[in-house]
């Protein structure tokens, strides 16, 4: 071996171990329960899983606790590294903790080497939680600090001992959700309410009558069995300034909530089954519950035969409100945002006449009819060469993102993340693939003769196929406000989207 080489070789061994050994000591030092640890930085963890609103004090005590463990130890609390995480479960597997994650990426980071909090508990109730930061631990040497205990994460017999402790919690919260469920059967089979947000007519524990409320419910039920709209009922509510239970303007589907409630009727539902009498007084007799019901019904299939759309409206599924980014319906020959029937502030009243419209997309259409190839059979088929790389590289990477995750080297949210952004590039390149019948679609359209084929169409009221045909050609019509008002149309506030296609 070169001299010089092997020097170097020495040199780089050498430091390795002093580095071993210092990390060595560090531990020692740590399992004799060192308390040196003045000046190093530390984070602090609140969380508690139900308060009342505005109702602070749990997480408050929580605090004040952790900082007298932070000055007893010497450690410091920088403003920015206090989390919390106010009336958030740690045991639903699903529930999302701001304050938890925030803590897992500062201490992956490097910027924490204590955490201190009231108890393990409040830090986790789900055995995946603790591994996930013992993982990062084990990088960093992180100690947890607790009112009655310390934990060295690095420590196997620590670690044991909180893999006890979290599994405990676990279990505890496990037996806690069972009881629960049970209590939810016994008050449904008692007919007490379902707890959950307060509905409009009954206070928060849904078994007193508020009583000028329930005069608004009796008004709308009577209302609408004499013939009254459920738009003409919003918009009226609206106007004398009435709100509903959660504080929101009125609007067609709240009032249909209304219509549509049983608890108004005092009945008692669990799990979408109607198992018999609310123990909770009723504002509306059963009987005009029931009349309520049947006349929704029948109106809805009366509109379905009255109001038959006399216009064709080819361009269904394609226009779309770019205020609002809506679709627009077809109705009375124009086109509508669908928030056209709101009665709330969010009502957007763009519209776009139905005739000049079509006409205007469909001579784009047939434009790009005239002059379209499809005569390869592959050639809307099949991606580039560079395309096809570019979707296997990101499969590839799906590939080693689920590994790094079944290897527990990313947590959930960080995979899911990753997980919609790659397959959000593949989708986008996999939209080029036109897997729609073009053969069949565009049968006798293409060519010169595209305008009299069309014309053809129109005579035949063929108007499925023609919408078939716009849709196969365009992905979106957007319609923008109009710069001007006047009779005519402008055409310069429609925007066609095409898809992608093949053209000589």
């Amino acid at each position: 071996m070169d001299p010089v080489n092997e020097i170097s070789q020495v040199t780089s061994d050498s430091a390795r171990l002093r580095k071993l050994a210092r990390m060595t000591e560090t531990q020692k030092a740590r399992r004799r329960g060192r308390t040196d640890w003045t000046g190093e930085p530390a984070a602090i963890y609140c969380r508690i899983s139900h308060v009342n609103d505005d109702d602070q004090t749990g997480v408050d005590r929580q605090e004040r606790i952790c900082r007298d463990i932070a000055e007893r130890l010497g450690v410091t609390v920088s403003h920015d590294m206090i989390y919390v995480d106010n009336n958030r479960s740690a045991w639903q597997r699903n529930r999302k903790r701001t304050g938890w994650d925030e803590l897992l990426e500062a201490a992956r980071s490097g910027h924490v080497r204590h955490i201190l909090t009231y108890h393990p508990d409040r830090l986790m109730r789900q055995p995946r939680d603790l591994e996930e930061l013992l993982q990062i631990a084990d990088d960093h040497n992180i100690t947890l600090h607790g009112e009655a205990n310390q934990r060295d994460l690095a420590d196997p017999d620590d670690r044991f001992f909180l893999r006890i402790e979290v599994a405990h919690a676990c279990r505890s919260s496990d037996d806690t959700s069972r009881r629960l469920k049970d209590a939810l059967i016994e008050r449904a089979q008692d007919g007490k309410p379902h707890t959950g947000k307060r509905r409009y007519g009954y206070d928060k524990s849904g078994t007193a009558i508020i009583e000028a409320e329930a005069k608004i419910v009796r008004e709308i039920f009577v209302r609408y069995l004499n013939g009254d709209s459920t738009t003409a009922l919003a918009v009226d509510l609206n106007r004398r300034q009435e709100r509903t239970a959660l504080g929101l303007e009125w609007n067609t589907y709240n009032v249909e909530a209304i219509l549509r409630s049983r608890h108004v009727a005092g009945i008692r539902v669990f799990r979408g089954e109607e198992i018999g009498r609310g123990d909770w007084p009723a504002v509306i007799e059963r009987g005009m519950w029931d009349e309520a019901q049947e006349r929704m019904s029948y109106r809805a299939a009366a509109s379905r035969g009255r109001f038959v759309p006399k216009h064709p409206y080819i361009l269904r599924g394609l226009v779309i409100c770019k205020g609002c980014g809506n679709r627009m319906g077809g109705s009375g020959g124009k086109y509508m945002c669908n928030r056209q029937r709101r009665n709330d502030s969010q009502r957007c009243y763009r519209t776009a006449s139905g005739a000049p419209l079509e006409q205007f997309v469909t001579d784009a259409a047939i434009k790009l009819l005239e002059e379209l190839d499809v005569s390869s059979d592959e050639s809307a088929s099949v991606l580039s060469a560079e395309d096809q790389a570019s979707v296997e590289a990101d499969r590839e990477e799906l590939s080693e993102l689920r590994d790094m995750w079944n290897k527990r080297e990313l947590k959930t949210s960080e995979y899911r993340a990753m997980k919609k952004t790659v397959e959000a590039r593949i989708s986008k390149i996999e939209k080029r693939l036109v897997v729609r019948p073009a053969a069949e679609v565009l049968h006798g359209l293409i060519g010169p003769d595209a305008r009299q084929s069309w014309d053809l169409l129109e005579e035949a009221k063929d108007y499925a196929r023609m919408n078939a045909v716009l849709r196969f050609l365009f992905a979106a019509v957007i319609i923008e406000e109009g710069s001007s008002k006047g009779r005519y149309f402008d055409f310069g506030r429609v925007e066609i989207e095409p898809n992608p296609l093949s053209a000589p």
